[in-house]
């Protein structure tokens, strides 16, 4: 593939602070590993030494126009012609070649992202479902027959949209990319994929594998590079781009309705959420502590699900705040290539300073800092960018805390009095993209799970995601779903045709 792969040890501490640097010198365009024509080489900061573990080659403009310009061939040729069945088993070639690839594929994500390899075998191991279950949708996008009168039939055909432009999210990079090649690639869409800077080694490696499954030149395009002023803008700004498919902040998704507004694409985005976690005091607690603490510190605070807003009824509010306390003390933090930590650093310099900065906000806000808040520096983890699980309580809806998505491992404890103030909590927030509630209460888990104002609600669960499933956000938590039925369709067009079976149209200028 033009690239060099390595095999990382898995085995406890074996994460080495210095060691040889992956080289990826080649983008991947219309199924050649070509240079760049207007970009150079990135590098890829491991998050867990702050030292570079990778250089990749990243593309500029004249890239983004040769990939639109090779998928819009695929997509006008072979990949256009081919039978949907015949799609559909390139796709399960690929899947099957994705799993026997796991192993090697998360640790890549886990050295690149710093999410600890046990969350990131449990995840990407689950990916080659997501895109079967796509596969097996491939010839199954219908139409209708719409009943007219006896003079017409009438009826609809579902066409793929086109040439597709996904941008991915630095935080969970093989799953976004799942989560947009899947149904583009089953609507019979061809993709340019612009995984983010930070992160951008997997997705060169997907590119290998959709190599090797033997896909049409140019179905799939991979393009490393920057968003503003780079790859990501260019392939927002093209002409010949159908739809955008973005994961990542508001502003960004702003700047590219901007950018892409002269071509009116169609825009699939998930941007982020401040999701309610609600605990009612007739919940079975140790099962809900369970999910409330997880939920709170998974991907080291890095989901856009993370159930950082806890609502609490107060009879159980004491208990809530003191397991909570003890849990984040047992929590490992360490190397994330090391088989036994919990928690991996954030992704970035940038993305540490923020988290410290909102627990700074906590502090001035008036919330109780009950646990953690702080940069964790001990020689083991020298350079790394890793901060200690934090927990605030006696937080109010109105900090900024509870407010604005930190994207860190920051939980604030919110209490509640009764049902109608916990539905008033959990939808006070610009954002509307999960919610959570434990309760055995079954009218009230209908009652309150039918006001909350999210695009997906758990009840008695948390973050459990499937490809059957739709996800996405009301609000500003983003437009369209990914998963399920629903994220197929947002890469169809509907055409309607009408027959005349009369043969007959009257000369409306006879008399």
């Amino acid at each position: 593939m033009g690239a060099t792969t390595l095999t990382f040890a898995t085995r406890s501490g074996s994460q080495a602070h210095d060691g040889p640097v992956a080289d990826y010198p080649a983008l991947y365009i219309g199924g050649q590993w070509v240079a760049p024509t207007d970009g150079g080489t990135m590098e890829s900061i491991d998050p867990a030494t702050g030292r570079v573990w990778a250089r990749v080659a990243f593309g500029g403009k004249g890239d983004i126009d040769r990939a639109v310009a090779a998928a819009r061939a695929a997509f006008d040729g072979e990949w256009g012609r081919m039978p949907p069945h015949e799609r559909a088993a390139l796709m399960r070639r690929f899947a099957d070649l994705y799993r026997q690839n796991v192993e090697r594929l998360a640790q890549l994500e886990t050295r690149d992202s710093g999410r600890a390899l046990r969350e990131s075998r449990a995840d990407v191991g689950m990916h080659h479902n997501y895109y079967h279950w796509f596969a097996s949708l491939a010839d199954k996008h219908h139409g209708r027959t719409i009943p007219m009168d006896d003079s017409v039939h009438a009826f609809t055909s579902r066409l793929p949209l086109g040439v597709v432009g996904a941008i991915c999210p630095w935080n969970v990079p093989l799953m976004s990319a799942c989560w947009k090649l899947g149904p583009a690639l089953a609507a019979g869409c061809t993709v340019v994929l612009k995984p983010a800077e930070q992160t951008p080694v997997t997705a060169l490696e997907l590119g290998a594998l959709i190599e090797e499954a033997g896909f049409p030149a140019g179905v799939v395009n991979v393009v490393p590079g920057y968003g503003a002023g780079g790859a990501g803008e260019a392939l927002a700004a093209h002409s010949d781009v159908n739809k955008i498919s973005f994961t990542g902040e508001a502003d960004t998704a702003r700047a590219i309705l901007k950018t892409g507004a002269d071509s009116l694409k169609r825009y699939t985005f998930e941007l982020g959420g401040k999701s309610p976690h609600i605990l009612f005091a007739d919940a079975d607690v140790e099962q809900a502590l369970n999910a409330a603490t997880n939920s709170a510190w998974t991907l080291c605070g890095q989901s856009c699900a993370l159930g950082s807003r806890v609502l609490v009824e107060r009879p159980i509010y004491d208990r809530v705040v003191e397991t909570f306390a003890s849990r984040a003390a047992k929590v490992r933090v360490g190397m994330p290539l090391d088989e036994a930590t919990h928690m991996g650093p954030q992704s970035s310099a940038d993305q540490l300073e923020k988290t410290l900065r909102y627990v700074g906000f906590g502090r001035d806000d008036g919330a109780e800092l009950l646990a953690g808040g702080k940069r964790i520096e001990r020689e083991s983890l020298a350079g790394g960018y890793f901060v200690e699980p934090t927990v605030f309580a006696n937080a109010t809806n109105d900090m900024r805390i509870a407010r604005e998505e930190i994207f860190g491992p920051v939980a604030a404890l919110i209490p509640f009095d009764d049902e109608a103030e916990a539905i008033a909590l959990a939808n006070d927030t610009a954002y509307g993209l999960t919610a959570g509630l434990w309760t055995q209460n079954v009218g009230r888990a209908h009652r309150v799970s039918a006001k909350i104002q999210a695009g997906i609600v758990w009840v008695n669960t948390y973050r459990y995601l499937r490809w059957t499933t739709p996800y996405g956000g009301f609000k500003a938590s983003g437009w369209g779903r990914e998963n399920g039925l629903e994220a197929l369709d947002s890469y169809l067009d509907t055409r309607t045709t009408v027959v005349s079976t009369a043969g007959t149209f009257p000369d409306a200028y006879a008399s």
